[in-house]
């Protein structure tokens, strides 16, 4: 026999009553703020923090005068009065942003859904539908910047589409058509260049629209005899209004905003006689020449207003025409 004493493992505890067993667990529900702590500081500091100091700006006279700044000086509503003076009047700038956007808008939005229709119609049976969407939209990747400088070339005095005027006979030589003084035909360019910009975004947009509508809606129109404009009209439409409607929404917005083109192809004057002078144009006006910080905040707050109202108006007027039907 050996001599080394055999000792017991000492006896578990009980558990006293009411008393429960303890398990670790991790919080992975924790983690989720973490992740999305990155979005959130990244937006309060680019744009929550600048929208709260537009708003602040717009009450304050602030600007520079030769090397000297003036203000912050707080002045309420005197910001708002002097955007709507004689001289400076915002109503007439942003009257011609609306005339510009509508210009191109209107004709964009027809192409666009009389292509999406075209290339979503399995009865018409397009070859080489591929390359004709690519095509359509490759104007899209081409920045406003060269669509501006290549149509200033090509309507210059002495550019390709004068000589071709010239050559047709439908103009003498040396007379040459100076589109750029002229208001109707630089408002026409730039429409005619944001429709070329964008239509074929639209066109995607809506064709994925269509796509979604269930087939068998126009195999039963097809069977009651509709015809294909019964069938566009009754079918297409209503259930397109959707899409349609933040189409509408996104271009209203984008026009509001309508910067680039004018900006390039004016260079920055809004010529003729600020005749193509954005509302955007102004407000960098504010900013980079004039340095109005005042007036650059009350500006940027009336078109927060505008863009807020003609978006929610938009939206009720086509939502109510689609739930009534």
């Amino acid at each position: 026999m050996s001599d080394k004493k055999i000792t017991k493992a000492p006896a578990e505890k009980p558990l006293k009553a009411g008393k429960k067993e303890k398990h670790k667990t991790v919080q992975y529900d924790r983690w989720g703020y973490f992740f999305i702590a990155p979005f959130f500081l990244i937006y309060v500091i680019f744009s929550l923090i600048p929208l709260v100091t537009t708003f602040f700006y717009g009450f304050f006279e602030y600007y520079r005068q030769g090397l000297n700044w003036i203000g912050p000086k707080f002045v309420g509503f005197q910001n708002y009065a002097a955007i709507f003076n004689a001289d400076d009047n915002i109503a007439k700038y942003f009257l011609n942003t609306i005339i510009m956007w509508a210009i191109g808008f209107i004709p964009q939005i027809l192409v666009s859904l009389m292509l999406a229709v075209w290339f979503t119609n399995t009865e018409l049976k397009l070859k080489a539908q591929q390359f004709f969407k690519t095509v359509i939209y490759m104007p899209n990747l081409i920045m406003a910047s060269a669509f501006a400088m290549l149509f200033f070339t090509l309507f210059s005095p002495n550019g390709p589409i004068e000589l071709l005027i010239q050559r047709a006979g439908l103009r003498a030589a040396g007379d040459p058509i100076r589109f750029f003084t002229h208001a109707g035909w630089t408002r026409v360019l730039v429409g005619v260049m944001n429709f070329m910009m964008w239509y074929g975004n639209t066109t995607i947009l809506l064709m994925a629209g269509i796509m979604g509508i269930d087939n068998s809606l126009f195999e039963a129109a097809r069977i009651d005899g509709a015809s294909p404009m019964q069938t566009f009209f009754k079918v297409t439409i209503p259930l397109l209004m959707p899409i349609f409607v933040y189409v509408m929404i996104t271009s209203l917005i984008g026009g509001i905003q309508m910067f680039d083109v004018p900006q390039i192809l004016t260079k920055g004057s809004g010529a003729p006689n600020r005749t193509t002078m954005t509302i955007i144009m102004k407000l960098n006006n504010y900013l980079t020449i004039s340095r109005n910080y005042g007036r650059a905040g009350s500006m940027s707050v009336l078109i927060f207003a505008v863009t807020g109202v003609l978006s929610g108006l938009v939206y009720k007027m086509t939502m109510a025409q689609y739930k009534n039907k």
